[in-house]
């Protein structure tokens, strides 16, 4: 029975700073280093076989931290900006509380919250268009590992999470607006395969 773990990055300086962050690639706070290394000793003592990351660093470093804590950091790390944060476009950079008086607070509610409506900007992602990166990457790459029977270690971002939690949790287009995941904090999926097909067992908080 294969675990899928999914583990978003500890806190970033731009997470402490209130900013959008996007693809920017901040790195960690000294608080999401820390966390990064609590989430790792969770690790310890489980068997992972591979681990996906983002291409942007606080997730990369996350994941470092985690498997050094846990002891496994001879496993090499496979990134990819598939699984990269949703890109904020213009709002990048901005201070939440600031853009809020800017523009008001529904307005940035809808850009942060709606399904299929993103910020301005040429670049900007809808939660919608971030799933439509991440959900073929999973396809291609991470379920068949799955299926072949091994761990794997996610590490990325809220909203590529959300992503992959849309399906493996069944959510709907208002209900995954709800779900918040905490950085650091990772969650483990315990799965069947049975003819081909992967089904979720089990899921915990580690």
């Amino acid at each position: 029975m294969p675990t899928l773990i999914l583990l978003r990055h500890g806190q970033s300086q731009w997470n402490l700073e209130n900013r959008f962050t996007g693809w920017v690639d901040i790195d960690l706070s000294d608080a999401g280093r820390q966390e990064a290394q609590q989430a790792g000793e969770k690790l310890r003592g489980m068997k992972i076989d591979r681990v996906y990351t983002s291409r942007l660093m606080r997730a990369i470093n996350t994941a470092k931290i985690a498997l050094e804590a846990a002891g496994m950091q001879q496993l090499p790390m496979i990134e990819d900006q598939a699984l990269n944060e949703r890109h904020y476009g213009d709002l990048q950079g901005l201070n939440k509380a600031e853009t809020a008086a800017k523009y008001g607070d529904e307005q940035v509610h809808i850009w942060r919250r709606s399904f299929d409506v993103p910020p301005p900007g040429p670049e900007a992602e809808s939660l919608e268009l971030c799933m439509k990166r991440v959900m073929p990457y999973y396809q291609q790459h991470i379920l068949p590992d799955l299926l072949a029977g091994l761990n794997v270690l996610v590490v990325a971002h809220g909203n590529s999470l959300r992503s992959l939690m849309y399906t493996l949790d069944h959510h709907t287009n208002e209900s995954i607006l709800e779900l918040n995941i905490p950085t650091g904090v990772p969650i483990a999926y315990q799965m069947n395969v049975d003819e081909g097909v992967l089904k979720v067992v089990s899921k915990r908080d580690l």
